[in-house]
């Protein structure tokens, strides 16, 4: 079954996203999931309409297995070679809804940002997801606020 955020653009995203010139988290989540290491050279030369299609395809298992196969295939011809292959995500943070990953506490703490008590929870797996991509470490956590504040989860000041 295809989530129905599967091919949501968040309005953080709204920057590079109106054009498709960057890979929308929807569409990093998807790659993850199929174990695809697209580079933004091989996004970059694909057409709008097949990022179009990326953005839009659907990411139950079968569609995910169908987009590695569909991908690995597509950039053979690409300049920038063949996309690597990566191991598939078992058990990553944005696929846990019970406790707010680490790397995201400490993000938020570095960032001076009080998160609301059991917003995690609440959040979809692609929210999840973005959360995470954008607390990693030398990340510059520009879209960070953000995010948070267009999910809902930060907390209200006293």
């Amino acid at each position: 079954m295809s989530s129905p955020l599967a091919s949501t653009c968040f309005s953080f995203e709204a920057d590079f996203t109106a054009d498709l010139r960057c890979i929308p988290m929807a569409v990093r989540r998807k790659l993850d999931l199929a174990g695809v290491k697209l580079k933004l050279q091989h996004w970059s030369e694909l057409s709008e309409t097949e990022r179009g299609e990326l953005l839009a395809w659907a990411d139950d298992g079968a569609a995910i297995e169908t987009l590695r196969e569909h991908l690995l295939a597509r950039t053979t011809s690409l300049s920038a070679g063949q996309a690597k292959e990566l191991p598939r995500p078992n058990g990553e943070p944005w696929q846990q809804s019970e406790e707010l990953p680490a790397v995201l506490a400490a993000s938020c703490a570095q960032l001076g940002l009080e998160l609301r008590q059991g917003g995690w929870a609440e959040l979809s797996e692609l929210q999840r997801f973005a959360l995470v991509k954008l607390s990693h470490p030398g990340h510059e956590h520009r879209n960070l606020p953000r995010a948070l504040a267009e999910f809902g989860l930060l907390a209200e000041a006293p």
